[in-house]
């Protein structure tokens, strides 16, 4: 039986003070002085992930570990992911690890394109992207090591003007809790804020070229 897929809010409502909850997964980042602290981590959430039979993704750098967990038979977030983020939240504690949730985030590239069926198979092939069950907009690494590519339908070149005209853009996903505060370094760096209609789902950002990008979250969306 398909476990139930959780919503944003009722992840929020988990009270989750380590994780946060970007494009369908649950991230959370612990930093420690001591690299051994970080393997320790690692070997904990790893024999509490073989007792429960629920694996998360575990990327050890120096000084931080992030973990990232989603139901992959429910394509998202479950009761079971709530279960296993609360003991790595303990589990970290136990060990001096410190949570930093609102350093997380996730970087999707998104190209503006008249015509997808046109241009998807060729950026499908050149990344070793696979298609996404359900997202006929959108091409992932099936081992998480690429951001995610997806394709914005856009109205095609006016008549004389150049095909090359199509752009690629940024989309970062913060948390729900950092994304005002991105949005004001962006614009105290030199960004023009290009819309805000979409907001709290996102905010579409130019730099001084025109060139742009969106901070997005899960809200409202």
């Amino acid at each position: 039986m398909t476990p139930t897929t959780l919503t944003p809010e009722q992840v929020l409502a988990a009270d989750l003070a380590d994780w946060r909850f970007l494009l369908g997964r649950l991230h959370a980042r612990f930093t420690f002085d001591d690299y051994a602290v970080g393997l320790a981590l690692v070997a904990a959430v790893g024999a509490h992930a073989a007792e429960v039979d629920h694996h998360p993704d575990l990327d050890l750098r120096h000084g931080a570990l992030r973990v990232v967990t989603s139901s992959h038979d429910a394509d998202g977030v479950t009761e079971r992911d709530v279960a296993l983020a609360r003991r790595v939240s303990e589990l970290a504690a136990e060990l001096g690890a410190r949570p930093e949730p609102t350093t997380v985030q996730q970087l999707e590239i998104a190209l503006d394109t008249p015509d997808l069926s046109r241009v998807k198979p060729f950026w499908r092939a050149v990344l070793g992207l696979a298609d996404r069950p359900g997202s006929p907009d959108e091409v992932r690494d099936e081992v998480n090591v690429l951001p995610a590519l997806w394709f914005q339908e856009c109205d095609p070149p006016a008549p004389g003007e150049a095909e090359g005209r199509m752009r690629f853009h940024l989309d970062i996903t913060v948390p729900h809790d950092v994304a005002e505060q991105r949005v004001a370094a962006a614009l105290a760096a030199g960004g023009t804020l290009v819309s805000d209609a979409a907001a709290r789902a996102f905010w579409v950002l130019a730099d001084a070229e025109g060139n742009k990008a969106c901070v997005c979250t899960w809200q409202d969306r």
